[in-house]
Order: structure tokens, then sequence, then C-alpha cells
């Protein structure tokens, strides 16, 4: 049956452009009704640049104002740390130990040799390495997160549901209202201190789903280095979307 309503396509998202030297970069564009005035920022997680601008705001003043603040940009990301990708010879950190990939033919799992620094040991065809050792590192965050939210769980007298990892950029973890734990796999980079914080987190909102007193109260209770552990996410935990 042929529908009678043209339904209304879904708005592309607004671009623009700023040149900054020979290089021409893309600016997201952002439509906020709350907003009042033209606002930068750079994201150092997704590494990209918004601009906030009021709904009905112009396109070409929002052209304007990224262009006089070319320099700014330009500072902020140069001051962005190069990715570094999963291949034969890169350092990355585990548990926040560093560590050098390497790579090795023949069958084999992923794992750790002694050294200094330690060795992840990667076995394989070498194009599947970044594929090999992101799912190693998905696995022992999982066992890793698996074990600290049973043992915060078992301390509060609650019950989880299932226990997942994802490769998420806006939240290091999430508690669903059915009990369901969600972390960014990445934590497994992080100190330990900081997975014992975020799986205190999320299992202190199976008590309380908000961040209330009580809440933060339970958190410390569950994780004494709680304040530790945030300021390290909120100095170092952008840098680890580096990785991989």
């Amino acid at each position: 049956m042929i529908s009678l309503f043209r339904r209304n396509p879904t708005p592309q998202p607004e671009q623009i452009t700023v040149r900054i030297g020979a290089t021409t970069y893309p600016v997201a564009v952002r439509r906020l009704v709350s907003a009042r005035r033209y606002t930068l920022r750079v994201r150092t997680a997704q590494r990209d640049i918004v601009l906030s601008m009021p709904a009905r705001g112009s396109l070409t003043t929002a052209k304007a104002f990224a262009d006089k603040h070319a320099g700014w940009i330009a500072l902020k990301l140069a001051k962005l740390a190069q990715d570094v990708s999963f291949a034969d010879g890169a350092m990355v950190p585990f548990r926040d130990v560093p560590h050098r990939i390497e790579h090795r033919e023949g069958r084999g799992t992923v794992k750790i040799e002694a050294g200094s620094p330690p060795v992840l040991v990667v076995h394989g065809d070498v194009q599947h390495l970044p594929r090999r050792l992101t799912d190693w590192l998905k696995k022992q965050a999982l066992r890793e997160l698996q074990a600290i939210v049973v043992r915060h769980t078992a301390a509060l007298g609650v019950k989880h549901g299932p226990i997942s990892v994802k490769d998420t950029t806006s939240r290091w973890g999430s508690c669903s209202s059915t009990g369901a734990l969600a972390f960014s796999w990445r934590l497994i980079l992080a100190p330990p201190f900081v997975l014992d914080y975020l799986a205190a987190h999320e299992v202190s909102h199976l008590k309380e789903m908000n961040h209330s007193p009580r809440f933060w109260r339970l958190c410390h209770q569950l994780c004494p280095r709680t304040e530790e552990a945030r300021a390290w996410l909120k100095s170092h935990g952008a840098g680890l979307h580096r990785y991989g």
C-alpha cells in the first residue's frame, strides 16, 4: 500500500571546515536551543572539533567564528597525543604498565612474557594482530570486571544482571534499570584501582540509581580510592582512546 504522506527525511548533521596552515579540518556543528552564543570544543576521546551554536544561528557566522579561532584549534589539536595502532613494536599500557607488542608467526594465543618492558606476544598472521589483541584485551577486561563486580555485589547484598564490555567514548560504565552492567574495555589499560572504582560506581547504582550523597557513601565504602580514581580518569582517561 502506498502511503499518502511522505515522511520528512532525517536531517543530515551540519558541518563546516576550518583551514589551519595547509590542512583543512571538518568541524561538526550542533544547534542547541539552550545555546546563547557560539562555542568551540576539541573532544579528546573522539579527536574531533565541535561547534555549538544557537538553534537559529547562521552557518556563515559559525564559519567566521571557527576561522577566527583557528589558532586556538591548532594549539588544542597539537596537544593531542598521536594515536597508537596495535602493531609490532608499538608500546601500549596494560593495567597501566607499558608493554611492547611483538608479533610472531605460527599458532598460539596472546600471552605476556617478562621483560623490561614486558612483552605482549601476538601469534598468527600479522594482518590479524590488531583484532586478536583487541579481542584478548576485551576478554581480560571482562574477566577482571566480573570478579570485581561479584565482590562488590556481595558486600552490598545486591544482585547484578549481565556484564558486558563495549568501546564507548561518552562513558566508562553504565547500569540499566534491569541491573545489566556495561563497561569500556579500555579500562584494562588503566591502573587496577580505576577498574575497582568503576565497578564500585556501577554496583552502587544497583542500590541508588542516582548520584546522591548516599550513592557516593556506598561508592567510597566499596572503593576507598574513589577520589583518586576519579582524578586519574579526569587527567588520563581520554588518552586511553588513543590505543588501537
